[in-house]
């Protein structure tokens, strides 16, 4: 039987980065600054931090501006009742308001992680986080990535490799500030119940100016969505390889997202089965292609594949997108997980099934 939700779907869009990208700035004490030391981009009440990097008042002020402008843009269905949102496309509105409906395989897999499940010891992060540029011929600049080392890393070493993507209004820290997805990640090496893993954190939206733009749903930001596609796989992956001791192959290469970055390693990943064999999207966006695209050969698919992880929360208005993608595997018997939680289109679903998805990969 299928069961109509009628509350409002939640939305959080987070993680905007420092413009001058120091490694480390003191933050001020007045009353924006501290907003945004209590903001979900910490994710700790009253912490002054974002993952190790710290923010002058200014810094703090235009990262208000931004975020508030990401929030203003995308939650749809709540700043409709406020008569808000002008600035939001109709049809992304609608997409965020739209009903749910749950049918009877739309349920909850595993359980909530444990309470202190992104909380690092007071020693800090047991690896490295460090960030590199590369050069990309997509966009015929230097662009940036973050990249978490497990513990005791060694050249000596090979590891596998997890490619973590953003979402619409997020970039490069989002995955770091609002997930804390190297927190998640170093805690489970550190309590063996992950493999020893190289985490890659990429902006996404592959155009020379990679900054969330004012309006995250213009044609030109969306449109480098897809472009990533092509600094991923030609760029990305390989500058990766050269400067790390990686495993270079698709059993040993995982891909994941959030929203936008969920609809990306959707049409990413089933492409390119050779690059990838762990493909997890989580809150999937509208930017999914239909699978029907995707998937042309369904054995094939189940042969390349060791894992394909599909989670969205069912307080989510986008949710549609994920059970479409469910249905079609389902139906053309391709083995995967499908985990519905109970949130919405927030860190807390994506942190809770990073949580999980990391312990099945590798």
């Amino acid at each position: 039987m299928k069961n109509q939700q009628t509350h409002t779907p939640t939305v959080r869009i987070a993680g905007m980065r420092p413009r001058s990208r120091p490694n480390r700035i003191e933050v001020g004490s007045d009353r924006r600054a501290d907003r945004i030391a209590r903001s979900p981009l910490n994710g700790t009440p009253g912490g002054r931090t974002l993952s190790g990097f710290t923010f002058s008042r200014s810094l703090c002020r235009s990262i208000l501006a931004t975020l508030s402008t990401a929030l203003f843009a995308c939650s749809g269905a709540t700043l409709a009742q406020e008569n808000a949102g002008q600035d939001m496309p109709e049809e992304a509105r609608a997409n965020f308001a739209r009903p749910i409906v749950l049918e009877a395989d739309d349920v909850r897999l595993f359980p909530e992680p444990p309470a202190n499940y992104r909380d690092l010891p007071e020693s800090g992060l047991r690896g490295t986080l460090e960030r590199i540029t590369y050069h990309s011929g997509v966009t015929g600049t230097d662009r940036s990535a973050n990249v978490y080392l497990p513990p005791n890393y060694s050249p000596d070493q090979k590891y596998p490799v997890l490619y973590l993507l953003h979402g619409i209004g997020g970039n490069e820290y989002e995955w770091i500030g609002y997930v804390k997805g190297h927190a998640i990640l170093d805690n489970l090496i550190a309590d063996d119940k992950a493999v020893p893993m190289i985490a890659v954190f990429p902006n996404g939206r592959a155009m020379p100016n990679d900054e969330p733009p004012e309006n995250p749903f213009n044609p030109e930001a969306v449109a480098a969505f897809a472009a990533f596609e092509g600094d991923l796989l030609d760029y990305l992956v390989p500058a990766i390889d050269a400067r790390y001791s990686t495993i270079a192959d698709a059993d040993h290469r995982a891909l994941a997202g959030l929203s936008m970055g969920g609809g990306q390693t959707f049409n990413i990943g089933l492409s390119h089965l050779d690059t990838f064999s762990w493909i997890a999207p989580f809150s999937a966006a509208p930017n999914t292609q239909p699978l029907e695209e995707l998937v042309d050969n369904p054995e094939s698919v189940s042969k390349n594949l060791n894992l394909l992880y599909i989670s969205c929360g069912n307080r989510d208005g986008l949710i549609n997108n994920s059970q479409q993608a469910h249905r079609f595997l389902r139906d053309h018997g391709i083995p995967h997980i499908w985990n519905v939680d109970d949130h919405g289109h927030d860190g807390e679903t994506w942190g809770s099934n990073l949580y999980h998805f990391a312990q099945r990969t590798f």
